[in-house]
């Protein structure tokens, strides 16, 4: 576990230190050690997650003592819960007055990120803190309350000031502007491995989408609760968060929402270029764009949505979209995919799976599958398989 770094400062009297705290990121997440009631464990943090920490349920946390309702994207389900007694962060303990785990069947975290992960850290965790993500040095920095950011003085090109919206319960809720100057209301959700999803009623109410027209291009992502139907399309420019973006491509759901409170959120795609300081209490989020980029780049992808099946003990091919180069090359729905670029699988999910699948657009992937019991090998050329919505090029 790494240790945490205490910032060392000049204080005032009645002050305090601010905390920090190391974390480690991947490609589509961040991950940080906790302790949880005197168990170490390693939980990817997400913003959209309102509640303390989600756990595998193989790791032995307590004697459950109630039941929690979650949601995601589109659905609700029930988890068994267990009282948070003590909750820790390298060295910043945490209060947990009212903080539950909730005890999740064992998912596909460390195959999905490439990193070790025992569960999710939720916004919960941070909502009475003034909590800095600094992506740029992979640091949580817990500061004093005597920090107030609503001081200061954006320039709205490299540093931006932003007040929450007052909808949402526990979440980051914030406007993103279209062409057509009708809001769309999405959360901060450093949880969402893509750069911004939303759901296909959505971009018809904003004039994103025309009613009635069906994508060309359709796969299946994984959330929470299961699979559900999606598709890529590539946006116009908006304005995200007040911060102006040309062009991105954004993963779109389409099934309506489970929450009337929001539409969607903004994930890891673009948040990962900023340093972050969220202050919920006076609800305003100061953004400090380092890298320079906001976009996010088109990538390669095959037309294949597969993931790992109980009923098969494999690694499944669920969907071959239409007109993608799966389809071309011959790969068909209920081939098991035995190996990935010569790499043997074994309990891949969605998530792990599409990553796998994706790639710099003009490269290939070799797969290996068997149909009926017959070995077949595929060689796939990637390409850009995202959908126009109105107004982009």
């Amino acid at each position: 576990m790494l240790a945490s770094l205490v910032a060392i400062a000049a204080l005032g009297p009645g002050q305090s230190a601010a905390v920090e705290v190391p974390f480690r990121t991947t490609e589509t997440a961040m991950i940080v050690d906790a302790t949880v009631n005197g168990k170490t464990v390693a939980l990817m943090f997400d913003t959209g997650f309102s509640g303390t920490v989600a756990v595998d349920n193989t790791i032995n946390l307590g004697k459950p003592t109630g039941t929690m309702t979650l949601r995601d994207f589109v659905r609700e389900s029930q988890a068994a819960t267990v009282k948070v007694k003590s909750l820790s962060l390298g060295g910043k303990k945490i209060k947990p007055d009212g903080m539950d785990a909730v005890m999740t069947p064992p998912g596909d975290y460390t195959s999905a990120y490439g990193m070790h992960c025992d569960g999710i850290m939720g916004f919960q965790v941070i909502k009475d803190e003034i909590t800095e993500i600094n992506f740029e040095k992979k640091k949580f920095v817990f500061h004093p309350k005597s920090l107030d950011i609503s001081k200061r003085v954006p320039d709205n090109k490299r540093t931006f000031l932003l007040k929450l919206l007052p909808t949402g319960h526990n979440s980051l809720e914030m406007q993103v502007m279209t062409p057509s100057g009708k809001p769309m209301i999405l959360a901060l959700d450093t949880g969402n491995s893509f750069y911004g999803t939303t759901h296909r009623d959505v971009l018809e109410r904003v004039g994103l989408w025309t009613p009635g027209t069906k994508p060309k291009y359709t796969s299946f992502s994984g959330v929470a609760s299961g699979t559900v139907e999606s598709w890529e399309i590539k946006m116009p420019a908006l304005t995200i968060y007040g911060v102006p973006v040309a062009q991105s491509v954004w993963d779109i759901i389409d099934l309506p929402s489970s929450s009337a409170d929001g539409d969607g959120t903004i994930g890891f795609g673009f948040l990962k270029n900023f340093n972050m300081i969220i202050d919920y209490d006076r609800r305003r989020v100061w953004l400090e764009n380092f890298t320079g980029k906001v976009e996010n780049e088109v990538v390669g992808e095959t037309g294949i949505s597969s993931g790992y099946s109980d009923t098969h003990k494999g690694v499944v091919v669920y969907h071959v979209a239409p007109e993608t180069p799966a389809e071309k090359t011959g790969v068909k729905a209920g081939d098991l995919i035995l190996s990935v670029d010569g790499v043997d699988l074994v309990r891949q999910g969605f998530k792990a799976m599409r990553k796998m699948m994706e790639g710099p657009v003009g490269s290939k992937v070799k797969l290996a599958v068997s149909r009926g019991g017959v070995l077949k090998r595929f060689e796939i050329e990637r390409q850009p398989l995202f959908n126009l919505a109105v107004g982009a090029k």
